[in-house]
């Protein structure tokens, strides 16, 4: 799967370089500007098992900022997008986050590392603490679609720590065409390899926010 959209890319956009999941990077000839971030499968873990819940994720990132995002989940045939500047998308029809005013009425998604049974710090005491102050958590498995969901206003928020710049390059861009907002732990603008991330409709950015940093060890 990965070879066909690293080769689709090759083929039309040969000066771009190229990071991929599975093969690592793909120098192109270009000296500065444009990469392609590639999650072939996004949910490996849920595909292996047979639940159905996972992703391709492509991202293009021009100088440092997301420009293009695409989310296919191949099992409804949803295509996400979203471009720079022009909003983002479901199969042609634009979205937007949700309107949720409060942490207190949000459903939220996260995720956990795979160092998470010899790490103590994987992320089970904020889902802990979130889960005392959100009107309800999911742990689905694939961050590139929790994004996309946030996106669409399926979820109101979402947080997750340590992940690679392939799983957000996509989603982080829709979030913020359809409307959100998007963060790294501290507050600040994300690029695509900040590792964590805090993802939200806007409204309660600033809660959710406080909540994941201030939750205890």
């Amino acid at each position: 799967a990965e070879r066909i959209v690293v080769d689709a890319i090759r083929a039309s956009f040969p000066a771009d370089r190229i990071v991929a999941e599975e093969s690592g990077e793909h120098d192109g000839t270009m000296e500065q500007g444009r990469v392609w971030y590639v999650d072939p499968l996004d949910g490996t873990t849920n595909f292996a098992h047979g639940f159905p819940h996972f992703c391709v994720s492509i991202g293009l990132v021009t100088q440092g900022r997301p420009a293009v995002g695409v989310i296919y989940e191949p099992l409804r045939e949803w295509t996400f997008s979203a471009i720079s500047g022009q909003g983002a998308f479901l199969d042609g029809h634009q979205i937007r986050v949700s309107k949720t005013q409060s942490l207190s009425q949000a459903l939220l998604a996260t995720g956990f590392p795979y160092d998470r049974c010899d790490n103590p710090d994987n992320n089970s005491h904020r889902a802990v603490h979130l889960l005392r102050r959100c009107q309800g958590l999911r742990r689905a498995g694939a961050a590139a679609l929790d994004l996309a969901y946030v996106a669409a206003g399926w979820l109101d928020g979402y947080w997750e720590d340590r992940l690679n710049s392939w799983d957000v390059a996509a989603g982080v861009l829709l979030v913020t065409e359809a409307g959100g907002q998007v963060t790294d732990f501290k507050g600040r603008a994300p690029n695509v390899d900040s590792g964590d991330f805090v993802a939200s409709n806007g409204l309660f950015h600033q809660a959710l926010l406080d909540e994941v940093r201030s939750a205890p060890l």
